[in-house]
């Protein structure tokens, strides 16, 4: 499992891979605070993507990110 480094890329690639199996997709967030590194992995059992960051300007753009994926979760738009 590698990392994307680019934040815009692993949210198209994040966004792709829910859109395209929303049922089947999770996610999870991890943070270490030893490493003071928050970690995001979504995958679907076939594809998995992670992104690492350390910034703490990163955590606008996951936390927009997150509201934008819930938007299409209680959408009843299919």
């Amino acid at each position: 499992m590698t990392f994307i480094k680019s934040w815009e890329d692993f949210e198209k690639a994040a966004e792709k891979l829910y859109l395209a199996n929303p049922m089947k997709v999770r996610y999870t967030m991890k943070y270490r605070h030893k490493d003071g590194a928050l970690v995001l992995k979504f995958t679907d059992d076939a594809v998995c993507l992670q992104y690492k960051t350390e910034v703490q300007q990163d955590l606008k753009k996951i936390d927009r990110f997150m509201t934008n994926l819930m938007r299409h979760m209680v959408s009843s738009d299919k």
